[in-house]
């Protein structure tokens, strides 16, 4: 299976401005490319620093007479790197409460950014090319289990599992990959399974992702 990463997902030509770039020309990039934050380089591309609207709004309140992005800017900049998983950018995210990641090679240079309306394309998926994936990929190939002893049923990304699997202990396997694949929102549980090979404990927690 292969998940796309930053680099499938990132706008790749990406808006930047410079340190000098002045209070007025970034309000007027946010404008004209609908925008909400712009990332500011060196004059190697390099990503130093992000301007957002916030950072605009928030200066021109305070009355300061600074007007270049050098003093506008949040710093250092949050990047992502292009080989991230869109998880682990999301979580950048979430943890640093921005929108937008710009991505920089291992240079440190700048190559795109990385939205969070992008990260949704991931869930705007079809629910038969979700269905074909788990089929194909992760029954099939991964797991080498017959796709003909499993249904699976697909709507808006909730991703229903039903039959019968050998072990016990495949099943939070099926769960674990089926959630990774790109698009799943959720995954109900309704298998069932020939041979009860887990320890107790684990079967307690596996009864309870199960839904009737």
């Amino acid at each position: 299976m292969r998940h796309r990463s930053v680099c499938d997902l990132m706008t790749p030509t990406a808006i930047s401005v410079q340190r000098e770039t002045t209070f007025k020309e970034i309000a007027r990039l946010l404008d004209e490319f609908g925008v909400t934050a712009v990332p500011v380089v060196d004059e190697n591309g390099c990503a130093v620093g992000v301007v957002s609207e916030a950072d605009l709004l928030r200066r021109r309140g305070s009355g300061s007479g600074t007007n270049a992005a050098a003093d506008l800017m949040s710093h250092p900049a949050i990047t992502a790197a292009p080989e991230w998983s869109a998880v682990r950018a999301a979580r950048v995210m979430e943890k640093y409460k921005v929108k937008r990641l710009p991505v920089v090679d291992s240079g440190g240079q700048l190559i795109g950014v990385l939205s969070r309306s992008d990260l949704l394309q991931l869930f705007l998926r079809r629910d038969h090319a979700i269905q074909e994936e788990i089929l194909e990929d992760v029954l099939a190939l991964t797991l080498r289990l017959s796709p003909s002893s499993l249904t699976v049923e697909v709507a808006d990304g909730l991703v229903t599992l039903s039959g019968t699997v050998s072990r016990h202990s495949l099943v939070p396997i099926v769960l674990r990959l089926c959630r990774s694949v790109d698009g799943v929102v959720d995954v109900i549980n309704r298998l069932d399974y020939e041979q009860d090979d887990l320890p107790v404990d684990e079967r307690t927690d596996t009864q309870r992702q199960k839904t009737a």
